[in-house]
């Protein structure tokens, strides 16, 4: 149930109905206008409860702070280089994991120059294996943030637990939750309590319910500025590509909520061949965005060297992706109009 006041706020109503929903054991929330109630369809209301009230909706999932339900207008989410969702096109890139300082300011010059506007970078990295390279740590990150400082790009890096967080703030723009942290609870009500973005990337195996609970997380600390990133999910074959790309994902994941949906081909295709084709494709769908690993020397990168594109076939990627994104644009342009 989510009941929806006048403005301006009549505190002594809404404490009466908190103090009532606590009496009844039932779980509240207030957020801006709205009293979010979790656990009932009806309530008893006084005749001085309802004039206070524009709205009582009955049904709403249990991800209600990201349900259009609760918020039908796209989220934007601002950053200090970029708007990040609705009709905006938003390119991120750069290489899985910072090698050296040399070459993420190469590749930011890079990167910025063929169209993107944020740069990737993981400066901790969750490896399958113990033995692999697990990342440069704060170095990293001090490589990462002034690279991206002397190009005018935002910065997007992973956190993989809460104690990072606060040693990273200063570092980076948007927080990455990776795909095996996907449900790391403590760690989404973390980056819940920042001020900062988030962008959540969707499980191994998760199922789009789970997606969107995983960002209630986030969102029920007080943080609504998320971005949902479809990467692919785990499958029976995965002799061909790494993961499958889930692209009916995408205009779901928009219906049900109102954050930014975009689409990381790097991490789905798993094969740099076919990275520029799955990226046409999620666009296509809807994506608002692209996330993409690209790195000068893949086959020598120290991590996911398989999937990582060359500068220049980024440069060809984004012209081919940026020309769906407009194309739609227009097009949806022209219905409304009609």
């Amino acid at each position: 149930m989510i009941i929806q006041f006048k403005q301006p706020l009549n505190q002594a109503v809404v404490q009466s109905l908190l103090q009532k929903l606590k009496e009844k054991q039932h779980h509240g929330m207030l957020v801006a206008n709205h009293l979010v109630i979790f656990d009932a369809d009806e309530l008893e209301l006084s005749e001085r409860e309802k004039s206070v009230i524009t709205e009582v909706i009955h049904t709403q999932p249990r991800y209600v702070l990201g349900s259009r339900v609760f918020h039908p207008e796209d989220t934007i989410v601002k950053t200090p280089h970029n708007k990040i969702g609705g009709d905006n096109f938003t390119i991120m890139a750069g290489p899985c994991s910072v090698e050296n300082e040399a070459m993420i300011q190469d590749l930011a010059v890079q990167v910025k120059a063929a169209g993107a506007t944020v740069l990737r970078g993981g400066a901790f990295k969750p490896r399958t294996s113990p033995y692999d390279f697990q990342g440069l740590g704060e170095t990293g990150l001090g490589y990462l943030r002034k690279a991206a400082d002397e190009n005018g790009l935002d910065v997007i890096t992973e956190v993989m637990s809460p104690e990072q967080i606060p040693m990273m703030l200063p570092y980076t723009d948007i927080f990455q939750i990776g795909a095996r942290n996907m449900q790391n609870f403590a760690l989404l009500k973390a980056v819940g309590q920042t001020n900062k973005p988030v962008a959540l990337k969707r499980g191994l195996a998760a199922t789009i319910d789970e997606m969107l609970n995983a960002a209630e997380y986030i969102a029920s600390q007080g943080n609504l500025q998320i971005i949902l990133i479809e990467r692919g999910i785990r499958s029976f074959d995965d002799k061909y590509s790494r993961n499958v790309l889930d692209v009916g994902a995408i205009p779901i994941l928009q219906k049900l909520s109102h954050y930014p949906v975009l689409v990381d081909p790097s991490h789905a295709a798993g094969h740099a061949d076919l990275v520029p084709t799955y990226g046409q494709s999620g666009v296509a769908a809807g994506a608002q965005g692209m996330i993409v690993e690209v790195h000068q020397n893949p086959s020598q990168a120290w991590s996911d060297a398989a999937q990582q594109l060359t500068p220049a076939t980024f440069k060809k990627m984004v012209v081919t992706t940026a020309q769906i994104h407009d194309l739609l644009l227009k097009n949806q342009t022209a219905q409304d109009q009609n």
